[in-house]
């Protein structure tokens, strides 16, 4: 979630790892080092258009590798010994867009170019004769996703590219943080741009990276908060916000699992979902997972279209929060965050970019998948829930995703170590009747959502130090987001008072179509650990939206 400090009083704590301790990526950064990046003019592309590739670089020669990515990774193109060329780059790039020069196009004919996510990897030569690299991507669609996608693909992965955006800091700054304050560097960028390299770690990380949760950090007695992401990024040199978004810790997990059981994937982004309305037609069944915390109003309709429509959407991902805008030629995302400083919040108030939870917007996030972020956030992060299970708790075990699991009312599956329930999480407001939770409908949730099982959370961190450690996630900047939120009108009452909120697994049944949502950034690593549990009820969900039995 992420919130900007407005004020920090000098007795509260720093944020963990701040700015000046991460990778900054730009240009002339570290003079005595090599500079080698790429980016794509679009994020995805049809077969038969032309991919067109911007690069910069230090070296008299680069390379280009671009590997359709997944299970079974294989090289699709490579190209050596290409004249480099250092770019002029503004320093509001990650504003503005890096205007760098056309390096190399791509033609994407349709029998070499099959539809998959394409990695695009840079590669020069150090001096001492090591490789160096970065990397960019692209995606390449499928060209039935309008008509019927029947027999080439079981479902189609949406990439969270917007949350991706808000993340990417490449350039010096991002949503979050960056642009220079006289402290931290720790004012965030309303606006992001597509034309830019991706930060180092999103797109690529090693096996053994952590990810963005304690983890398997047991919290003991007097216990410090640890932030094993944010120390790996600083030892290694890759972005402080590389396990928040991106590729590598979140679509490519799954994509690998997907497909090693025998499941058919094509892939598109949020980008297409806002300029092609028409684009999920062709499927069943749509994925979303990991952190898809961003979305646009126009994102948001054909999600809700295609589920109204008789589609089915399975959600694996945490933190829906957010809403975002572009320009016309989708260069630039935008995102203010407090609607006092979006310059349209007067005169647009329903596409102001704020939680979507503002009421002007009249827009609740539950409405689309059942959950929203403001009544979840965080769980088993720093000091925020540190001793939780790391797991769901089970409340309906008749519910057809646990069939045949062997889970019973009260067990935890996807627990410690394995940890799925961590890191952000959505929820609802609920109260138990008999054993049973139940969806109030406060907050835009359905009134026939069913809540399957649920795991607690806080709003954020409390400081334990007297502001002597860092923290990442402070409880005072979510509740003053929602003072300001909702200043000069009512708060809810289900949110006032608040510090704790919940992660859920829940589905329900809208119109002709259906959701299920496992609220969890982290559902991915019940996958990526061979959770019995998490892959069986994955399994369960996929093939009772493909209508696909089990092998």
């Amino acid at each position: 979630m992420g919130l900007k400090k407005v004020v920090r009083p000098h007795h509260e704590p720093d944020y963990a790892w701040s700015r000046p301790h991460g990778l900054v990526e730009k240009p002339g950064m570290y003079p005595d080092e090599p500079e080698a990046w790429v980016y794509c003019d679009k994020f995805s592309y049809d077969q038969g258009e032309t991919v067109s590739l911007k690069v910069h670089t230090t070296a008299e020669t680069f390379d280009i590798e671009i590997i359709r990515d997944g299970y079974r990774p294989e090289t699709v193109f490579t190209r050596t010994g290409l004249k480099g060329q250092v770019c002029d780059t503004p320093e509001n790039a990650y504003s503005h867009g890096c205007g760098w020069p056309e390096a190399l196009t791509i033609h994407l004919d349709a029998e070499k170019w099959k539809p998959g996510y394409h990695l695009v990897i840079i590669r020069v030569k150090e001096p001492n004769g090591r490789d160096y690299e970065r990397e960019g991507f692209f995606i390449v669609k499928s060209p039935s996703r309008k008509t019927s996608a029947k027999g080439e693909a079981d479902f189609v992965l949406i990439h969270a590219t917007s949350t991706m955006l808000a993340y990417n800091d490449w350039g010096g700054a991002n949503h979050y943080r960056g642009v220079s304050d006289g402290y931290q560097d720790d004012d965030p960028s309303p606006l992001s741009s597509t034309q830019r390299p991706i930060a180092r770690g999103m797109l690529r990380i090693p096996r053994n990276a952590p990810r963005e949760s304690n983890g398997a950090t047991v919290a003991e007695f007097g216990h410090s908060p640890r932030y094993p992401a944010l120390e790996y990024a600083w030892y290694f040199r890759y972005s402080r916000h590389f396990a928040d978004a991106g590729w590598a810790t979140y679509e490519r997990p799954f994509t690998v699992w997907a497909e090693q059981n025998g499941y058919k994937v094509h892939h598109l982004t949020q980008s297409d979902l806002h300029l092609e309305p028409d684009c999920l037609t062709g499927y069943s069944t749509a994925v979303c997972v990991g952190h898809d915390e961003y979305w646009s109003w126009e994102q948001r309709d054909t999600i809700d279209n295609f589920v109204n429509s008789g589609g089915a959407l399975a959600r694996f991902g945490g933190n829906y929060i957010w809403q975002v805008r572009f320009d016309e030629a989708m260069n630039t995302q935008y995102c203010y965050r407090l609607p006092q400083l979006d310059p349209e919040s007067e005169s647009n108030p329903t596409r102001t970019t704020t939680a979507w939870d503002w009421p002007k917007i009249g827009r609740p996030g539950a409405t689309t998948v059942g959950l929203t972020g403001v009544m979840g956030c965080y769980t088993r992060y720093g000091m925020a829930s540190p001793r939780s299970s790391g797991g769901f708790q089970v409340y309906r075990p008749s519910h057809w995703s646990l069939e045949g699991t062997d889970l019973r009312y009260g067990d935890n599956f996807g627990a410690h170590p394995i940890n799925i329930a961590a890191f952000e999480v959505d929820g609802c407001d609920y109260t138990f009747n008999k054993g049973l939770p139940y969806s109030t409908g406060n907050d835009g949730a359905p009134s026939n959502l069913e809540i399957i099982a649920m795991c607690p959370a806080s709003f954020g961190e409390r400081d334990i130090s007297n502001g002597k450690e860092p923290i990442g996630a402070p409880l005072r900047e979510v509740l003053g987001f929602l003072e300001a939120l909702y200043e000069n009108q009512e708060m809810p009452e289900y949110l006032k008072d608040r510090e704790y909120g919940s992660g859920m697994v829940v589905s329900f049944t809208k119109k002709t179509g259906e959701v299920f949502c496992a609220g969890t950034c982290e559902w991915v690593v019940g996958l990526i650990k061979r959770d019995t549990f998490t892959e069986m009820i994955t399994k369960n969900v996929l093939d009772r939206f493909i209508s696909r039995k089990s092998s």
